[in-house]
C-alpha cells in the first residue's frame, strides 16, 4: 500500500468520529500536508508531516503507517507520532482554560423559570 485517502486515514488514526467529519474538515481548510491545503480524495503516504485542526485542538503529526480500516485506539496511535512542540503546545492551552475557569462566575442558584424564558428569548428562541 503506497498511499490512503486522507479522509480515511484521519478517519482510522481517530482524529474524527466519522468519515464524513474528516472530509469536511478537509473541505474547510482544516488539514494541512506538509505546509498546504488537503483536499478529501489526496493520498497521504509514510513521512509526510500533517497539522490537523479539530475539537481536541490542533496536532502535528508524522505519519509512520497506513490504514483503511478503523480498529481499536490502541493500533490507531501506532499509525502517527506527535510531535513535542504540539505536545507541549496542546498541554499549554488546556492549562490556561483550566485557570479561566477558576476566574469564571459561578451562578447563585439554578434559573427561575422567568430567567428561563428571558435566556431562551435571549438565544434566539420561541
Amino acid at each position: 500500500m503506497n498511499g490512503v485517502r486522507i479522509d480515511k486515514w484521519l478517519w482510522a488514526a481517530r482524529f474524527f468520529k466519522t468519515r464524513a467529519l474528516a472530509s469536511k474538515a478537509c473541505d474547510l481548510g482544516r488539514i494541512r500536508v506538509n505546509g498546504a491545503a488537503a483536499k478529501p480524495a489526496r493520498e497521504v503516504r509514510v513521512g509526510e508531516m500533517l497539522q490537523v485542526r479539530n475539537e481536541g485542538g490542533e496536532f502535528e503529526i508524522e505519519v509512520l503507517a497506513l490504514s483503511d480500516m478503523r480498529g481499536p485506539a490502541a493500533v490507531a496511535q501506532t499509525l502517527y507520532r506527535e510531535t513535542e512542540a504540539s505536545k507541549a503546545a496542546r498541554a499549554r492551552l488546556a492549562e490556561e482554560r483550566k485557570a479561566m475557569q477558576q476566574y469564571a462566575p459561578l451562578p447563585e442558584r439554578r434559573p427561575s423559570k422567568r430567567d428561563r424564558r428571558r435566556i431562551i428569548q435571549f438565544r434566539g428562541g420561541s
